[in-house]
């Protein structure tokens, strides 16, 4: 089977653009920073379809339709986390204690979480204690999970593999999203803990960071025997409100060499080698000072530019003008009025569509502060504006 499916995937090219879906070709347009070319129609995410639907919003209506948003213009391969570890087999989760209203769990991430009974996901709950504190708890507790011979990864590999050849010939984006070096030690070691670490452990450290390595290496390179990747996005979130939460000689010393071994075994695996790998990064917060460090790495894209704190993407595309730019959307205002919102898209959308390289969404997921209303009227401007 296996050598039956490397040759299918072999012999997928990219098709020419007027064979590509029509979502594939906007999407791939905004990658290319395409001056004037339509934006691609999508949104970050949600949290107040509930708030929504006491508000009125359809319910026999797909949201797509609701709001005119594009198809899917990529297909994710997944399989290496995004805000924790690939851990196989996950902690088991579990109450560690009641609390009235409140409970403690264990979650899947071995994470001890305090949070509202019922309520585990949709809110931020509170991280009280994280797996690793030292060596013996990363080998014992840990490390073993992150395995890349672990075959139960690789079980439906088959069935993934066709669906990613079969969205590649429709020229959709394949991309290898997977949890960035900072965002995985953050969810093993916790956010304070993880900045002594760095100075007090830095051995750990780098040996949490080959298993991360070898771990997205191994399996990165089981996709490819199948389909060419068009895109390496990495969830970072290394920034927070006022920069980034540890130092670009902190990055270049325990992340970036493990990323660029990383992006390097990528392109060489390449099936179709003349295709441009793109790498994006994904941070809330305060990203502009690490945007520099980060074209270091070959950065092509950034997301979602938390206007909040200080990030305009109409003055980030001035000033980085080979840089794809997605989010940027004050949140905020989709809270205020029309007339506010109408400031906003007229501002950013005209310019930036102008410029090329922009996907209009909010700078994180929707919240339920935002009427639908609002929202259905900020929706029908950014289709009027985007083209």
């Amino acid at each position: 089977m296996n050598e039956r499916l490397t040759t299918i995937g072999g012999a997928v090219p990219l098709p020419e653009r007027k064979d590509m879906a029509e979502s594939a070709r906007r999407l791939r347009d905004a990658y290319a920073r395409v001056p004037g070319a339509p934006l691609f129609k999508k949104e970050f995410g949600f949290y107040c379809l509930e708030r929504w639907k006491e508000q009125g919003m359809p319910q026999d209506v797909p949201l797509a339709e609701l709001f005119d948003y594009d198809s899917p213009g990529n297909h994710s391969l997944g399989q290496l986390g995004w805000c924790e570890a690939a851990l196989v087999p996950a902690f088991e989760e579990k109450v560690l204690e009641d609390r009235g209203e409140l409970e403690l769990v264990q979650d899947f991430a071995g994470r001890a979480v305090l949070c509202f009974k019922g309520r585990r996901s949709g809110f931020m709950p509170e991280y009280l204690d994280h797996p690793v504190k030292n060596r013996q708890t990363w080998e014992e507790r840990v490390k073993w999970r992150l395995d890349p011979a672990t075959q139960s990864r690789y079980a439906d590999l088959a069935t993934r593999m066709q669906a990613a050849r079969e969205h590649a010939a429709k020229g959709l984006m394949i991309t290898q999203n997977l949890v960035g070096g900072y965002m995985y030690l953050r969810s093993l070691i916790g956010p304070a803990e993880l900045l002594y670490k760095f100075y007090d452990e830095p051995e750990l450290i780098h040996d949490c960071m080959q298993a991360w390595l070898a771990l997205a290496d191994a399996v990165i390179a089981r996709h490819q025997e199948h389909v060419t990747l068009d895109e390496i996005f990495l969830a970072e979130d290394i920034c927070f409100n006022s920069g980034p939460l540890i130092s670009p000689d902190m990055m270049r010393e325990f992340l970036f060499p493990y990323y660029q071994e990383l992006i390097a075994n990528v392109r060489r695996r390449q099936i179709d080698k003349s295709r441009h790998l793109y790498i994006q990064i994904d941070t809330d917060g305060n990203a502009l000072p690490v945007i520099p460090v980060y074209q270091h790495l070959g950065m092509d894209a950034m997301s979602p530019f938390e206007v909040a704190s200080g990030c305009d993407v109409v003055e980030v595309g001035r000033m980085y003008p080979d840089l794809a730019i997605f989010g940027g959307i004050d949140k905020r205002i989709l809270a205020q009025d029309k007339r506010s919102i109408d400031r906003e898209v007229e501002r950013i959308l005209p310019s930036m569509r102008e410029r090329g390289g922009y996907i209009p969404t909010s700078d994180h997921g929707v919240p339920e502060e935002v009427p639908y209303e609002n929202y259905l009227h900020y929706r029908q401007r950014c289709v009027e504006l985007g083209g």
